[in-house]
């Protein structure tokens, strides 16, 4: 069973960086396509973006493509989202997501293909 912790969600000013970070134990992500979703208090949660278990492919949605890079280190079973350029439309609870995939290439962009949730970190941005 894969578990996953994100970690260094923060306050930070418009315009700011963070640099998000997602751990799995229990469980390895190599077979697995890595996904960041958020969501804002009263909305639903929102794909962010999506990286292929080999780390070739990559996606984002649209409002935070050109700001937030994704990468992975399988071998440190970790997860990252650098995240610059920050607006207070960004705040939200950060989730990072794990789901199986069968080939190296494949990214999901939807949560139900996710199996494997964080808790979430929360990133606040103030104007």
């Amino acid at each position: 069973q894969v578990q996953l912790v994100e970690s260094g969600g923060g306050l930070v000013q418009a315009g700011g960086s963070l640099r998000l970070s997602c751990a799995a134990s229990g469980g390895t992500l190599s077979r697995c396509a890595m996904g960041w979703f958020r969501q804002a208090p009263g909305k639903e949660r929102e794909f962010v973006v999506t990286i292929s278990r080999s780390g070739e492919t990559t996606v984002y949605a649209d409002s935070v493509k050109g700001r937030f890079t994704i990468s992975r280190d399988n071998a440190k079973n970790t997860v990252d989202l650098q995240m610059n350029s920050l607006e207070p439309e960004d705040t939200a609870l950060y989730y990072c997501a794990a789901g199986r995939t069968l080939y190296s290439g494949t990214v999901y962009t939807t949560s139900r293909e996710y199996g494997y949730w964080g808790q979430g970190t929360q990133v606040t941005v103030s104007s």
